[in-house]
């Protein structure tokens, strides 16, 4: 992937996100933006995990507005919003890691062109669409074609339809970073 940011701006907007579903928990009023080194506008995910379990994951495709803006919307609707679970409590935060996942462009793949592990993947057919991160197949051990048709699955389509001329599939890449992430890093910079 063609874009980064830096470990100093990860760490703020994974703490912007924890702070944001705090003060929302709370009733407190929003957070204060971080103030980044980069003016990136990507499409982003925040994904939040219980206990290695998954607890919400909301995202946006492309990204119109700047990035901690983003990032606080789909924090807090990875919390709140995930129709596949209720509402997060206040006492799972502390249980909770998250997750920011920053995509690149879409673009056009067919599927000899999927790269496990380095793709994530949209499709259109039907009036459908479906997303999965490129982080999903390697956490679940898919190979490609069960990558597909999970993906065809997720859209509510017959899962074999990325085989039709009239589905369209697209790819995408995407920096992943999450706390524990973080944590491992800085915690591999001290001496022992």
């Amino acid at each position: 992937m063609e874009f980064a940011i830096s470990p100093e701006d990860q760490k703020k907007l994974l703490n912007y996100a924890r702070l944001t579903i705090h003060a929302s928990l709370k009733g407190e009023k929003e957070i204060d933006p971080p103030h980044l080194s980069t003016s990136l506008k990507c499409g982003a995910f925040v994904t939040l995990k219980k206990n290695g379990s998954l607890r919400g994951c909301i995202g946006r495709i492309q990204g119109d507005a700047n990035l901690p803006s983003t990032i606080k919307q789909m924090a807090l609707a990875a919390a709140f919003e995930d129709p596949r679970f209720p509402p997060l409590h206040e006492e799972e935060l502390p249980l909770i890691e998250i997750e920011i996942t920053l995509l690149s462009p879409l673009y056009p793949i067919s599927p000899e062109e999927i790269v496990i592990g380095k793709h994530g993947l949209l499709i259109y057919a039907n009036g459908r669409s479906g997303i999965l991160l490129p982080q999903v197949p390697i956490e679940f051990g898919w190979d490609k074609e069960t990558f597909l048709e999970q993906l065809c699955w997720k859209a509510g389509l017959p899962s074999n339809i990325w085989k039709s001329p009239l589905a369209r599939l697209y790819g995408f890449e995407g920096f992943v970073f999450s706390e524990s992430e973080l944590k491992e890093a800085s915690s591999s910079d001290t001496c022992p």
